[in-house]
């Protein structure tokens, strides 16, 4: 029986987040815990690795214990945040969602799948009517999310010809063995050990590496074709976007530096007025010392904070502006507790 025709007197959701014990997964829980997510049940799945250690649940003082997802009958569970990665995705993805459980799947697998939806609630959030195609919704590149967060309230009022965008994103965007590798080598370029890369292709502490994903046969990276494809689909295809993507030594947060052409005169001041109103964002722009947001005030943040609104004199219709976001929070979790908030208002209707 589908999940919408199921008896609506009950009241609460049964959700697994699978990659519980992940970056991304531990925040999933926060925040499912943090916004009172209306759930009855709440399971911790992970690798065997993890079977039987007990996680918290927020700050609730609730410890979860992990199960195996090999293992786990998903068969009468709502919906199933994934942090597990494509190969694990590809593998567990379909099962889940045949068995009537709605994935939102924080990996690239199936972003561009043309039946699957790629959601940012506050810019298309009518696409998730497409997700019964595969019982499967797509959570975007964290970069992406937090861009589109700041264009669409902008491209609805000017319309954006094209976008320039380079980003500094933190190693926390490459898991737990990105930031142990920037502590690591921190601690040892002080001592005086050894500093050899392992993770990044080259030394991330004191230093930014250019370089983020497999490198394309244009020169480009998949992290920036990323930026590319995925702000095409969740906001308009005809908007043209040029992405440099670049890994920076910060533990979590991740800024963009984002040069914007609009199609209509749009004044750095309509901008800061536009987005002062708009949903997910925080507008923090005194053209003072430190009226701006920098990534170590976004972490543990909800909103996509922007500031350094102006005008761009060189180009018609033009505005350049500064953009950070906590990559864990908007950039991944957050927007996958989002989509399922928006799931069961929309669709699953179970919880007032």
């Amino acid at each position: 029986m589908r999940n919408e025709e199921r008896n609506s007197t009950t009241m609460g959701y049964r959700v697994a987040v699978a990659g519980a014990t992940g970056n991304v997964g531990r925040e999933m829980l926060n925040i499912l815990a943090e916004r009172e997510f209306p759930a009855d049940e709440i399971v911790a799945l992970a690798s065997s690795r993890s079977t039987g250690d007990e996680i918290e649940y927020g700050e609730t003082g609730r410890k979860l214990k992990v199960k195996n997802i090999e293992h786990f009958d998903p068969a009468g569970f709502d919906m199933a945040l994934f942090a597990i990665g494509s190969e694990a995705t590809e593998i567990y993805a379909p099962k889940f969602a045949a068995a009537g459980c709605t994935v939102i799947d924080n990996s690239s697998l199936y972003r561009m799948d043309p039946d699957v939806p790629l959601i940012v609630p506050e810019v298309n959030a009518e696409a998730i009517d497409g997700y019964r195609a595969k019982n499967i919704i797509a959570n975007p590149n964290c970069s992406t999310a937090q861009m589109v967060v700041a264009l669409k309230p902008l491209h609805d009022a000017a319309t954006i010809r094209r976008v320039v965008v380079s980003t500094y994103q933190s190693v926390s965007g490459a898991g737990k063995s990105g930031m142990d590798e920037l502590f690591e080598q921190s601690r040892n370029i002080f001592v005086g050990d050894s500093n050899e890369p392992v993770k990044f292709t080259k030394q991330i502490a004191f230093n930014v590496i250019p370089h983020i994903d497999k490198f394309l046969e244009d020169g480009s990276t998949k992290e920036e074709w990323k930026m590319v494809v995925e702000t095409k689909k969740i906001m308009d295809p005809k908007v043209k976007v040029n992405a440099t993507c670049v890994r920076v030594p910060v533990f979590v947060g991740h800024a963009e530096s984002i040069n914007i052409e609009f199609e209509k005169e749009l004044s750095a001041e309509e901008a800061q007025n536009i987005l002062r109103e708009a949903p997910g964002i925080m507008l923090v722009d005194k053209r003072e010392d430190g009226g701006y947001v920098t990534p170590v005030e976004c972490v543990g943040e909800y909103a996509t904070f922007i500031s350094r609104v102006r005008d761009d004199p060189t180009i018609d219709n033009g505005i350049s502006l500064w953009c950070v976001s906590d990559n864990l929070r908007k950039g991944a979790a957050l927007n996958a507790v989002q989509i399922a908030e928006l799931l069961g208002r929309r669709h699953l209707k179970k919880a007032d």
